[in-house]
């Protein structure tokens, strides 16, 4: 992107305000995951058994209490969001080069093939995703990586299609005449002349997927298909604290982790459809 249109692209996303603060607050988040032990106050893996230190409430001490197991939900909130956004981050690569590259073959070929892919497409999204999913990770029981590589694989479809689409559109343009006029291979085309027009596209989508792996990851975990010991995440403290024993003596212990969830998701939201509007409105037709 040139600078000039770096600085109309910048100040048209500065202009919309909800988008400029979800992407403030979603830089904080990444920020305090990156630095977890340096603004961790606790151990986040330390059991304390003691009645004075299990179910306290919020305070300088633990600012978002402990929970039944005398743990500080700071400090692990803090350590879980490393796994619940690194999920989310690994989920939107994999679904991103899977989705771009399925899509980008099927559409710049197009006939017998493009018509064989797009029905592969259609089975699997008649599929439901959550129920695929759970039964991959209950057979599995994977780590936060296989996690990213299940939800990945069961998600790139929608990719597919919108760069399908584009491409459909786009290998009818005069430059793709022009170069397949000069003799230039398809790979070349594809990745050279065609690829660097719907990249808006793939960046805008790509963090409305961070947004879906991130809350997909966490019903997951809730359910108890997701991260498991000791590795834990916003999920699975959430999946600890569901008990109603727990939740009427200690609702502290499942309200941050759930707001986290809700904060985290609704920011990439609000960041993907600012990136949308300032980089090309016209993608508000096709993302929905």
């Amino acid at each position: 992107m040139k600078s000039g249109l770096l600085y109309d692209f910048l100040r048209a996303f500065h202009k919309n305000k909800l988008a400029a603060l979800a992407g403030g607050i979603l830089v904080v988040f990444f920020f305090l995951a990156i630095f977890a032990p340096v603004f961790a106050t606790h151990n986040p893996t330390h059991i304390r058994l003691d009645q004075d230190q299990i179910k306290l409430p919020p305070a300088a001490a633990h600012f978002f209490g402990t929970d039944n197991l005398g743990r500080d939900i700071w400090s692990r909130m803090l350590f879980g969001a490393r796994i619940s956004l690194l999920v989310g981050l690994l989920t939107m690569l994999i679904t991103v080069i899977v989705g771009v590259a399925y899509g980008a073959v099927s559409g710049y070929y197009g006939g017998k093939l493009d018509f064989m892919m797009m029905r592969f497409v259609d089975i699997l999204l008649s599929l439901p995703t959550i129920f695929l999913v759970i039964i991959i990770a209950a057979f599995f029981k994977p780590d936060f990586f296989g996690i990213a590589v299940t939800i990945g694989m069961t998600s790139w479809m929608r990719t597919a299609r919108l760069v399908r689409g584009q491409f459909l559109s786009l290998k009818q343009e005069e430059f793709v005449t022009a170069a397949r006029a000069l003799g230039y291979s398809h790979s070349r085309i594809i990745f050279v002349h065609l690829l660097p027009n719907v990249r808006a596209l793939i960046i805008v989508n790509a963090t409305l997927l961070i947004a879906h792996a991130v809350l997909l990851e966490s019903a997951l975990s809730f359910l108890g298909f997701g991260v498991q010991p000791p590795q834990f995440s916003w999920g699975s403290m959430l999946s600890a604290s569901q008990y109603i024993v727990l939740l009427g003596e200690t609702p502290w212990a499942a309200f941050f982790p759930g707001l986290a969830i809700f904060i985290t998701v609704l920011c990439f939201n609000y960041f993907g459809e600012g990136l949308r509007d300032a980089w090309d409105p016209k993608l508000k037709n096709i993302l929905g």
